[in-house]
């Protein structure tokens, strides 16, 4: 355990160096946003993965919070679930994105969450996250990113982290631990977690559209 922590702090001593080096301590910050719309956190949450954010994710989020904007509690997404219009609501046709948020939508339904308040409460609760987790298709990366949305200081560990990770020579590919290295490497920054989740997921989706700009 002793080795594991000291191995997890000289890592994020490196993610911390490297990055301020890149200047994420003095660069303008942004965060992901914080949503009161329950049915935009949750169409933001099952759509991002393995989707360009700013192309396919955000515009159908925008569209959601315009055309729903009714839809901000569990109660008011239920009857859109149950009358097989999640495809219309998400702008989306592929099955395993729309049913993971009709589960998600009944999961809620089913423990009482009915606000984005209630959901950030009860994202603090291991219990929760636990049942959470249970839910097909929803791991860590899910459960800390809709932690991020409704306004936990934490880091979501997605691929762009995790390329981070590697450019520093952290090897590690645990989940648990690279979320560890970077919620401290963003204390040895001073910056906030979100902050800090946030400027990685910006430097690197910026590196990795001009690499496939560059590869045509």
């Amino acid at each position: 355990m002793q080795s594991t922590t000291v191995q997890m702090l000289l890592a994020a001593r490196l993610v911390a160096d490297y990055a301020r080096e890149l200047g994420a301590d003095t660069e303008r910050q942004e965060t992901r946003p914080v949503y009161d719309h329950m049915g935009a956190l949750l169409a933001d949450s099952v759509l991002q993965a393995g989707l360009n954010y700013n192309s396919v994710v955000r515009p159908r989020v925008e569209a959601i919070l315009a055309q729903f904007p009714e839809c901000d509690r569990t109660s008011e997404l239920l009857p859109v679930v149950i009358d097989g219009q999640a495809a219309t609501f998400l702008n989306w046709t592929h099955s395993e994105k729309i049913g993971r948020f009709e589960a998600l939508v009944r999961f809620l339904d089913c423990n009482a969450i009915e606000t984005v308040s209630d959901l950030g409460e009860e994202l603090n609760q291991p219990r929760f996250v636990e049942l959470l987790r249970e839910v097909r298709g929803i791991g860590p990366k899910t459960v800390d990113y809709m932690g991020c949305l409704v306004g936990l200081d934490s880091v979501a560990v997605d691929r762009h982290v995790r390329t981070f990770a590697r450019r520093v020579g952290v090897i590690n590919e645990d989940y648990d631990f690279l979320k560890s290295v970077f919620c401290c490497a963003a204390d040895l920054l001073s910056l906030s977690r979100r902050q800090f989740d946030a400027w990685v997921w910006r430097r690197e989706s910026s590196l990795s559209s001009h690499q496939i700009e560059f590869s045509f």
